[in-house]
């Protein structure tokens, strides 16, 4: 089985992303641009609640981003990914941005970054299994 998002954990808490298109500053970018972005219903940013599960840069500063919700049925699922797609077209020298939805790994709190997570109460959950996280 071949893992097909590119997010990984960071030794800070959060997330890294390896991109195919290595380009430091606009990756930075887009993050700052992503966390500015709030799931309404629970406060927290979505890239530290863990809603981003790929971020790549690709030919031609074009985006490619899949993610997620909290819910399958949460009340914003047709504004998120615009919000998503706005976020990222911010970011300085972004040419193209693909937002795809999944529910493929389910959301769960344990995508969530440290802070996320201890602002949800959850720390002391096991750590997430990204050895064996392995989405079709």
């Amino acid at each position: 089985m071949t893992q097909i998002y590119n997010r990984y954990p960071s030794k800070d808490g959060t997330f890294e992303f390896k991109t195919t298109k290595q380009n430091p500053k606009m990756l930075d970018e887009i993050i700052a641009n992503l966390r500015k972005v709030y799931d309404p219903e629970i406060s927290i940013n979505i890239f530290d609640l863990g809603l981003i599960y790929k971020l790549d840069i690709v030919e031609d500063n074009n985006i490619e981003c899949k993610m997620t919700l909290t819910s399958p049925f949460c009340p914003v699922a047709g504004e998120m990914p615009i919000w998503v797609k706005e976020a990222i077209e911010a970011a300085e020298g972004v040419n193209t941005v693909k937002v795809e939805m999944t529910f493929d790994p389910t959301f769960t709190p344990e995508y969530a970054s440290e802070l996320a997570q201890m602002d949800l109460g959850f720390m002391g959950s096991p750590e997430p299994d990204y050895d064996n996280w392995n989405p079709r």
